[in-house]
């Protein structure tokens, strides 16, 4: 799966137990076996809130790790199609339009448009949408470094 859960990291930064305690949840949520809800359908649902939040970083990723489980580009349509259902065609065009979000389904779009494979696609958004994009990214600048 792309795109870890790195921003466990800042948590640590904090407090060793506070760290222990999100770890633990995220696990809950994003580590068991055997889940209710398939991965795929988890990770659009949280591109959806991460939407609805504002949080374009995380919708991002999420799109990114959902297009590796297989999302279709019809899902994504109707996805986004929802964003302009729920949000407005102004919260469209001035929020998401704009965003890395939009960027990388563009992306996905043109290069299946083109021929190109999943993997081909993925290897396209990793480079422009993965851990070396300030939009993406979940570290201060300062410690990717480190």
């Amino acid at each position: 799966m792309p795109l870890k859960p790195t921003a466990m990291l800042n948590f640590k930064k904090i407090d060793d137990s506070l760290a222990e305690i999100v770890v633990k949840f995220w696990n809950l949520i994003w580590g068991k076996e055997t889940t209710a809800i398939d991965p795929k359908t988890k990770l659009l649902l949280s591109l959806a809130n991460g939407v609805g939040a504002g949080r374009y970083r995380q919708a991002t990723r999420e799109l990114v790790k959902a297009y590796a489980l297989g999302v279709s580009i019809a899902e994504l349509d109707e996805l986004f199609s929802l964003f302009v259902w729920n949000g407005g065609v102004g919260t469209f065009a001035s929020e998401i339009g704009p965003s890395s979000l939009f960027g990388a389904y563009q992306l996905i779009k043109t290069l299946e448009r083109n021929g190109n494979s999943r993997e081909e696609v993925m290897d396209a958004l990793l480079e422009q949408f993965g851990e070396e994009n300030p939009e993406v990214n979940v570290l201060p600048q300062d410690a990717k470094h480190k």
